[in-house]
C-alpha cells in the first residue's frame, strides 16, 4: 500500500492510525493513504522553534533571499515532473501552470525583495522620532523575526502555489514553517516537499510537512507563532475559535472563499471591446481549475437591459469549453478535485436553484473526452439567474465552489454597488467599463468591501493579469466573509512574521542597536578620508568634517547660468517682497553640489561611483556671505552580491550629509549613496 509520509523532526514518517484515501479525480483510482493521527505536535513545534528558527534568524535578509532564489531555480529546473501528478487533481495544463510555475514565481519575487530590506537579520522601520527638545532622546521601530513557527493550513485547489506563496514570505522573514495542505490533494504538495528537503537548500527544521487532517495542529500555538488559513469561511471561523488561538492571542490570518463579483458598466454595449473582455473573463473564471478558486467570479452583475446578451454570449463561450481528461488533446476544463467535492457543489447548486433559475448547464449530465464521467469528478459549468438580487439573498450567502456563477440585473450603478457589497466582503471584484467616472464611483463606494478591484477595459485588457490572478507584490485578502486577513503584498507580507517593537534611547544607543547612524549620535572623526577606505573598513558613525566655503553672489549667478535655474529668488533681488526671503538666496542644488565638492576625494580609490540621492531637505536659506561646511557620516552599509565571476565585489554605502552654516545650524541635510569596492 502506498502511504503519504509526513516530514517531521528531520525525517519522513509513515502515517499511523486512521488514514484517508486519496483518489485520482479523473479515473477514480486510489493514489495513497494519508494520515496524521498520533503526531506529537508539541515536539514538532519545538523542533521548528529550536532548530529551524535559530538557523534562519542568524541569517540576514539578503542571505535568506538568496536561499529562496536558489530554491526557486532548483524547482524550476525540475518543474515538469509535477505536471503529471497535478493532472491527478483534475487540473489541466493551464491550471497546473498557475499552481506550479505561479508558486515558483512567488519564490523568485520574494527572493528579489531581499534588496529592499537592511543587510541585517532585522528590519528598521521608518525614521527615528525625536522625543526630546534637544534631540538627545529618540524613538524608533525595530522589527525582528518571531521566535515561533508559521503554521500554514492550505486549501485543496492549489497544493503547490498555496504552499510556496506562504513559505516564501515566512522564510524571508526568518521564521520556520509547518505546512499542512488539504488532505484531498496533499500528495502533490508532498512530491515537491520531498524535492525541497532532498536539495538541502533550506536549513534543517525550517520546513515540516503534515499530509493528513492535522487534528490538534493548533494546540501548541503561542503568541510567537503565526497561523495562516486558506479555505472555506466555515472551517476558517472554526479554527479561529480554537482555545489556543484565543487564549494565547496567536496571530491568525484567514483567507476564505468569497462571493466575488464582476460588474458590467452601464456604458458597455455588445459591440464594444469591453463586452467581449467581460465575457472572456467570466468564462475563464468559471472554467479555470473547474471554478475551484477562492477568487472565482460567483456573481455577474449587469444592467437589466444586458441580461439576455450576457447570458447568450456566456452560453456560446461555455459551449466551446471541452471537459475531460487533462491529458487529452483539446480538453479545456478538467474535473473537480474529488467525488466528495463534486457532491458538495451539487448540494450548493440545488440550494441556489430553489430561488434562482438554472439557465445553462446540467447537474447530472456532462459530456467528457478521454475519461469516464461516472468515475471522475466531472461537472458541467452551471449558470443561474437571480432576477431580484436585492430581495433574493441566497446568492449572496451560498457559494458553490465549482464552475458555477449567477447573473443578476441592476438599474443604477448604486444598486450594482449594493448588490456587490451584499456578499459581505470578498477577495476581489471587477468593474468593466470604458468610463473612468463609473470606475471611480464604483471604487470609492465598494472598496471597503473588497480586498482587490480590477478595472477592466480595452486599454487594461491587453496587459491586465486578470480578475482571479493573485500578484505577489499586492495584498491578497479581503474583509468580512473573505476572512479579514491579508497576505503577500510585498514587504507588507513579510512584516506579518516580524514583531514590531518601539525602542527608545539616545541616538548613540539606537545607532548601536539598529546599525544605522541616527542624527545626533556620537561621531568618530575620520583620520583617513573615508573615500580612501574599502567598504569593509568603513564604520557606522565615522565622520569627515570638511573645509568650509563662503557663498558669494558670483557663486549663485554662475550656478544659475550653468544649471539654467533662473528662479526669481536666486537672480532678482527686486522681486522678494512678500516672500520669506530677505535677500538673494543660494540654490538648494548649488548647496548639494558645493557640499560634494567639499567632501569628495578627487584621487582614484575604492569609491566606484555616485549611486544617487535618497533624500534631501533644505532647512534654512543661505545668503551671500554665509560660510558653509559639511559633516559626512557613514550612515549604513549594504553589501551587494556579485552578478558574475567577473563582477567587482562591492557594496552600497549610505552617507548622512549635514550641511551647516557659520552659526552651526543645519541648512541642508540628506542621504547620498556611493558604490564602494569590498576587499576580495
Amino acid at each position: 500500500m502506498n502511504y503519504l509520509q509526513n516530514y517531521i523532526l528531520g525525517h519522513w514518517q509513515n502515517p499511523e492510525g486512521q488514514t484517508i484515501e486519496q483518489y485520482n479525480a479523473i479515473t477514480g483510482e486510489l493514489i495513497a493513504l494519508a494520515g496524521s493521527e498520533g503526531l506529537d505536535y508539541k515536539a514538532i513545534y519545538k523542533y521548528g522553534r529550536e532548530v529551524g528558527g535559530p538557523a534562519l534568524r542568524r541569517m540576514t535578509f539578503p542571505e535568506r533571499g538568496l536561499i529562496l532564489k536558489a530554491l526557486a531555480l532548483h524547482l524550476h529546473k525540475i518543474k515538469n515532473k509535477y505536471y503529471e501528478i497535478s493532472y491527478w487533481t483534475g487540473a489541466t495544463k493551464t491550471d497546473s501552470w498557475i499552481d506550479i510555475e505561479g508558486g515558483i514565481g512567488n519564490l523568485f519575487v520574494y527572493a528579489s525583495l531581499r534588496k529592499q530590506f537592511q543587510d541585517a537579520p532585522f528590519y528598521v522601520e521608518g525614521n527615528a522620532v525625536n522625543l526630546s527638545k534637544d534631540g538627545s532622546f529618540i524613538g524608533h521601530h525595530l522589527m525582528v523575526p518571531k521566535q515561533g513557527v508559521a503554521v500554514h493550513i492550505n486549501a485543496f485547489n492549489f497544493p503547490i502555489w498555496g504552499m510556496l506563496e506562504k513559505i516564501a514570505v515566512n522564510l524571508l522573514a526568518g521564521v520556520p514553517a509547518i505546512v499542512k495542505p488539504s488532505e484531498i490533494t496533499s500528495y502533490l504538495a508532498e512530491a515537491m516537499v520531498r524535492d525541497i528537503i532532498a536539495s538541502g537548500i533550506l536549513p534543517e527544521g525550517s520546513l515540516q510537512f503534515i499530509g493528513g487532517k492535522g487534528i490538534g495542529i493548533l494546540d501548541p500555538a503561542t503568541s510567537q507563532d503565526v497561523v495562516t488559513f486558506t479555505g472555506s469561511a466555515a472551517t476558517g471561523l472554526m479554527l479561529k475559535k480554537q482555545k489556543s488561538i484565543i487564549e494565547n492571542s496567536v496571530p491568525y490570518n484567514m483567507e476564505a472563499d468569497s462571493l466575488n463579483a464582476a460588474i458590467l458598466g452601464k456604458d458597455v454595449t455588445p459591440d464594444m471591446p469591453e463586452f467581449g473582455l467581460f465575457i472572456k473573463e467570466i468564462r475563464k473564471e468559471m472554467t479555470v481549475k473547474a471554478g475551484q478558486k477562492c477568487t472565482a467570479i460567483r456573481r455577474i452583475i449587469v444592467p437589466e437591459n444586458m441580461v439576455e446578451p450576457v447570458r447568450d454570449a456566456l452560453a456560446q463561450a461555455l459551449d466551446k469549453t471541452t471537459i475531460g481528461n487533462p491529458t487529452t488533446e483539446g480538453v479545456r476544463m478538467g474535473a473537480l478535485a474529488s467525488q466528495k467535492q463534486l457532491e458538495s457543489v451539487r448540494r450548493q447548486v440545488e440550494l441556489l436553484a430553489e430561488k434562482n433559475e438554472i439557465v445553462y448547464g446540467n447537474l447530472e449530465d456532462v459530456d467528457v473526452m478521454g475519461a469516464d464521467a461516472r468515475k471522475g469528478a466531472f461537472l458541467s459549468p452551471i449558470l443561474l439567474y437571480n432576477k431580484m438580487p436585492l430581495r433574493v439573498k441566497s446568492t449572496h450567502r451560498i457559494e458553490a465552489f465549482g464552475p458555477v456563477s449567477t447573473i443578476m440585473p441592476y438599474k443604477k450603478l448604486e444598486d450594482a454597488i449594493k448588490i456587490a457589497n451584499l456578499g459581505k466582503g470578498s477577495l476581489v471584484s471587477t468593474i468593466c467599463t470604458y468610463d473612468d467616472a463609473i470606475a471611480t464611483d464604483y471604487v470609492m463606494n465598494a472598496a471597503a468591501f473588497h480586498g482587490r478591484i480590477l478595472i477592466l477595459n480595452r486599454e487594461s485588457g491587453v496587459m491586465n493579469t486578470g480578475h482571479g490572478a493573485v500578484m505577489p507584490l499586492l495584498a491578497h485578502g479581503g474583509p468580512g466573509r473573505a476572512g479579514g486577513g491579508e497576505e503577500l503584498g510585498g514587504m507588507r507580507g513579510v512584516k506579518h512574521y516580524l514583531q514590531r517593537t518601539a525602542i527608545q534611547g539616545t541616538p548613540t544607543s539606537l545607532t548601536q542597536v539598529t546599525r544605522i547612524y541616527q542624527p545626533g549620535a556620537k561621531q568618530k572623526e575620520a583620520i583617513i578620508h573615508p573615500f580612501r577606505k574599502y567598504f569593509d573598513e568603513l564604520e557606522i558613525g565615522e565622520t569627515l568634517t570638511t573645509a568650509k566655503h563662503t557663498v558669494t553672489v558670483t557663486d549663485i549667478i554662475n550656478f544659475a547660468n550653468v544649471s539654467g535655474d533662473h528662479f526669481y529668488a536666486h537672480v532678482d533681488e527686486t522681486s522678494l517682497d512678500g516672500t520669506i526671503f530677505t535677500g538673494r538666496v543660494a540654490h538648494g542644488y548649488y548647496l548639494m553640489s558645493k557640499a560634494a565638492g567639499l567632501f569628495v576625494e578627487a584621487k582614484k580609490g575604492p569609491v566606484l561611483l555616485n549611486y544617487g540621492i535618497e533624500e534631501m531637505r533644505f532647512t534654512k536659506p543661505v545668503y551671500p556671505g554665509t560660510t558653509i561646511g559639511v559633516r559626512l557620516t557613514v550612515k549604513e552599509k549594504i553589501a551587494q552580491e556579485k552578478r558574475s565571476e567577473d563582477d567587482v565585489l562591492k557594496g552600497i554605502v549610505k552617507w548622512y550629509v549635514d550641511i551647516y552654516d557659520d552659526e552651526n545650524e543645519t541648512v541642508a541635510v540628506g542621504t547620498i549613496l556611493t558604490m564602494v569596492k569590498r576587499k576580495e
